[in-house]
């Protein structure tokens, strides 16, 4: 009787441990996303991504500044450079070392990348003023492509004028077309995609 109770209170401690592991893992998802919602950790993001190597906190903040005041690194001036150094070392690097983004090490002033760099992939669907809505091209065109399988099957004038085989034709090279452009949309607008972060191919305020 009492080796059941016991068995019965070791599956509650495991059902309960792996409830806090899964209520851990979600809460870490979330604290990941929470901390890019930045976007100056969205651009060290994306650099370390690139490279996939320790780099020094001066080059990581001349690159940072001359993505965010938009010029080159040889235009960077100092008081740029200071203001995105001072601004990473202490604020954003630490928190983004917290969440496992990255490992910051303070007293050599380096950052490596770690495996979360690596597996995290974030999708900017969304640029502030520069969205695209793809969920309303793609109910657009199964709109378009409905009314058009009806005016064949009532025989309207003038869609009798091609076949039906041509108008299959015709939509399916035009959804084919359509997630091809979207295909290539998504891979540039993630983070470590191109040289320079998604952001800066929309001319986002943010």
């Amino acid at each position: 009787m009492n080796e059941t109770d016991d068995s019965g209170d070791d599956s509650a401690d495991e059902n309960d441990a792996d409830s806090g592991e899964t209520g851990a893992t979600a809460l870490r998802k979330g604290e990941v996303f929470e901390v890019l919602r930045n976007q100056r950790r969205r651009y060290v993001l994306h650099f370390l991504k690139q490279d996939g190597q320790p780099v020094e906190l001066g080059d990581l903040a001349q690159q940072v500044a001359a993505w965010e005041y938009q010029t080159t690194l040889d235009g960077v001036t100092p008081a740029q450079r200071k203001r995105v150094y001072t601004t990473l070392q202490q604020t954003h690097l630490p928190k983004m070392d917290e969440a496992g983004i990255l490992e910051f090490d303070s007293d050599e002033g380096v950052i490596r990348p770690t495996d979360r760099t690596r597996d995290i992939s974030v999708y900017l669907e969304i640029v502030p003023g520069r969205e695209f809505a793809w969920r309303e091209l793609y109910l657009s065109l199964g709109a378009i492509s409905s009314a058009l399988v009806a005016a064949l099957w009532l025989e309207i004038y003038p869609m009798t004028l091609l076949s039906n085989l041509a108008w299959t034709g015709i939509i399916a090279a035009t959804v084919t077309v359509t997630a091809i452009v979207h295909i290539y949309h998504e891979r540039n607008m993630r983070l470590g995609h191109g040289d320079q972060p998604p952001e800066l191919s929309y001319g986002s305020d943010d």
